[in-house]
């Protein structure tokens, strides 16, 4: 039986998974990341760690499948977070810089101010804000002494976690990243899928320092795992894999994943979507000719459960919020807003923060609990009204991501977007699109279209049951708690 190894690198960890070509899972691995916090809105990742863990979770599924069962290897991750090493020694020059770090908000701010964000906008499909990764290679080359001088002796690399996988567990051999990694920089041309020398110059980022840009499928090279060498086939970032991995392939199928952050993607297929609604164009992950997709990004999904048992120690794990949730018959008046790395689309502020209001002295960790999980469903409906204005408005939302475990909370996104909820058989479908997309970069499968027939089944249908009255008052509630988070920054 062949099976293809996934790796997935996330944001809070990385796994490996050997799936067979009808989508089975057969053997799994994960290692926990470590995030820091060194200062209000810094989020940072050790690169070497993220290293060390992968190749450890891929070992170790390895090991009990067998090298010689593995075809090809799908690779997947967490995109935007921002990493510098040295091309000779293969060390990292510095922290990984987190897609939710929020250190660059007054270099984009700046950027803004001179005017540069439409022609930004209209070469990469994104905007100017700190979520992406040239601003972070940016404040590396002016505040690390060692990445300056890396790039003054021409030994500097850059790349997102895809590239920096690629080349820790290639030996050095590869300096490769996908499109779809590639155009979430802010430095590539959403058309072209090449490097664009007037962005680079802009935000001074050595092109030289760059990653190779390649199609999502293809031969990247080889990892050395298990004692022989495996072929990648197969690259994407998480989000773009997700949407493989839920059959979203012809233009307005559209996907949902709860992870760290929530992510509505919308393929769009040969058309470059156009937003009005401050939404991103983006590359989608494809086996033929270049595709797009419309996104829109928030930061904090299951990062906010995180908090609740992490920080506030409300919860012991995270499945503990279902029961809770359902415990109440509803949140007691009690609103979290999780701005906790700025609000993402569509309101691109990166300065606001987090609010928990509505608290009284009846207010219990069950209120709490249920007012989180209601915060996504709220942050979804944000994102549907912005698809809608631009004329994207599906007739089902399918999710995945680990959050959609919780049944409570599914049948919370079908009441709080009106919407019927699907979810997958398989929840990983970032792991599932990596090895989909290996499939048929190694020819195990002709197509995406025929992957997806074999290896992608959903699970079960969640129907809204609240009426479009308690829909809109529950938006009134909401949008009143948003414009507080907004109304504090301006005020600040």
């Amino acid at each position: 039986m062949a099976l293809l190894l996934a790796l997935d690198a996330g944001t809070t960890s990385t796994r490996a998974l050997a799936i067979a070509t009808d989508g089975r899972v057969c053997a799994s691995a994960a290692r926990q990341l470590t995030q820091r916090f060194p200062e209000i809105g810094w989020v940072e990742q050790d690169a070497a760690e993220i290293r060390d863990l992968t190749r450890a979770a891929a070992e170790a599924v390895v090991r009990e499948v067998g090298a010689g069962a593995i075809t090809a290897v799908g690779l997947t991750n967490q995109r935007e977070t921002a990493v510098a090493w040295d091309r000779a020694t293969g060390t990292p020059l510095a922290p990984a810089i987190s897609w939710q770090d929020r250190r660059t908000a007054d270099l984009c701010a700046r950027l803004r101010q001179a005017g540069q964000e439409p022609q930004v906008q209209a070469t990469t499909g994104l905007l100017l804000d700190p979520y992406f990764s040239a601003t972070k290679w940016a404040w590396m080359l002016a505040q690390v002494p060692q990445v300056a001088a890396a790039a003054a002796a021409g030994r500097l690399m850059l790349g997102t976690i895809d590239s920096w996988l690629l080349f820790a567990l290639s030996g050095g051999a590869i300096h490769a990243t996908d499109v779809t990694n590639a155009s979430r920089t802010l430095l590539m041309d959403l058309r072209t899928g090449a490097w664009d020398r007037d962005l680079c110059a802009l935000l001074g980022v050595p092109e030289s320092a760059l990653p190779a840009i390649r199609p999502s499928v293809g031969q990247f090279g080889t990892l050395r795992l298990g004692g022989r060498d495996l072929a990648v086939t197969g690259v994407a970032g998480d989000q773009q894999a997700a949407a493989v991995g839920q059959g979203c392939l012809a233009p307005g199928e559209t996907k949902c994943t709860y992870g760290t952050g929530i992510f509505l993607l919308a393929a769009s297929g040969a058309r470059v979507p156009q937003s009005h609604h401050r939404l991103l164009a983006t590359r989608a992950a494809t086996a033929g000719e270049p595709a797009f997709a419309l996104e829109g990004s928030v930061f904090v999904g299951g990062d906010a459960v995180k908090w609740l048992r992490d920080r506030l120690g409300l919860i012991g794990a995270a499945a503990e919020t279902e029961a809770l949730a359902a415990s109440v018959p509803d949140s007691g008046g009690v609103t979290l807003v999780p701005a906790f790395a700025g609000l993402g689309a569509p309101w691109w502020e990166p300065r606001a923060t987090g609010m928990l209001t509505g608290l009284t002295g009846a207010t219990s960790r069950a209120h709490i609990a249920r007012a989180t999980l209601e915060a996504m469903g709220n942050q979804t409906a944000d994102l549907l009204e912005a698809f809608a204005g631009d004329d994207v408005a599906p007739s089902v939302l399918k999710v995945d991501g680990g959050m959609v475990a919780n049944d409570w909370l599914c049948q919370d996104l079908a009441d709080a977007t009106g919407l019927p909820v699907v979810r997958p058989a398989n929840i990983e479908t970032t792991a599932l699109g990596a090895a989909m997309l290996a499939a048929v970069g190694t020819g195990l499968v002709p197509d995406l279209a025929t992957a997806a027939a074999r290896m992608v089944r959903p699970d079960r249908r969640f129907e809204p049951r609240s009426s479009s009255g308690q829909r809109e008052a529950r938006r009134a509630g909401w949008r009143c708690a948003i414009a507080q988070v907004l109304a504090g920054v301006q005020s600040a």
